[in-house]
């Protein structure tokens, strides 16, 4: 893959044989996110699991301390006083069959999450083709299926991510923007990687975290010491 001119210059101002400390691999990061956008900052996690076995799958969810700099727009598929609730509670988006039609009819997806409570899963079940694909499909382990749809909306627009596996047994995950600094970027990612070291499974043996970087969208990937996380 042929990289451009600022992409190349960054590069050089990253050691690819090192392993950064925390602190110093954010400083490189934003240092090297040259785009004229507010880059995203993403961390990648390389888990010693094998996510073809449901025993050893990682998946949760947690609230960034500084959010993630986006503004979430939240779909909230619920029925009776909880439509008031979700409205209270700040969500862009509320219904019930009225909005699976518009999914399901308009190939709509005007919204970033989608929070359910337990009797509308039925509803939204119908819907799995077209959310799972694209990660949108509630789930209880991630808190976007709960009797607690105010909460859920809330955790949402604060910064909630969810983190999961892919098929490489690898983490994606934003934990903010350049423009945050290396303060606000490194509570978040640690706050990241205490979730995922304590989503351990039982299962899990040998090195559980394998490696860890973090890349601005643009820029190039900074190698971090995963000893450091204790896992």
């Amino acid at each position: 893959m042929k990289h451009g001119k600022k992409y190349v210059d960054a590069a050089k101002l990253v050691d690819k044989t090192k392993l950064y400390e925390t602190d110093e691999a954010l400083d490189t990061v934003i240092k090297t996110a040259t785009a004229k956008f507010d880059e995203t900052v993403e961390l990648h996690v390389k888990l010693g699991v094998d996510s073809r076995h449901a025993d050893q799958q990682v998946r949760g969810a947690v609230v960034l301390p500084n959010g993630t700099g986006k503004n979430v727009r939240v779909l909230a598929i619920c029925k009776g006083a909880n439509e008031e609730l979700a409205k209270e509670a700040g969500a862009d988006y509320v219904g019930a069959e009225d909005m699976t039609q518009k999914i399901q009819q308009e190939n709509w997806m005007d919204f970033d999450v989608l929070v359910t409570t337990p009797d509308c899963m039925g509803l939204v079940g119908r819907l799995g083709r077209i959310l799972g694909p694209r990660g949108l499909m509630p789930n209880p382990k991630a808190g976007t299926v709960t009797p607690d749809i105010a909460r859920a909306i809330k955790e949402a627009k604060a910064g909630k991510i969810e983190y999961r596996l892919d098929k490489t047994n690898i983490i994606h995950c934003p934990i903010g923007k350049v423009s945050f600094g290396t303060e606000k970027l490194a509570e978040n990612l640690g706050t990241l990687m205490d979730a995922i070291v304590k989503a351990k499974p039982a299962a899990a043996k040998g090195q559980y975290i394998r490696s860890v970087a973090v890349t601005s969208t643009m820029g190039p990937s900074v190698r971090m010491n995963p000893t450091k996380f204790g896992a």
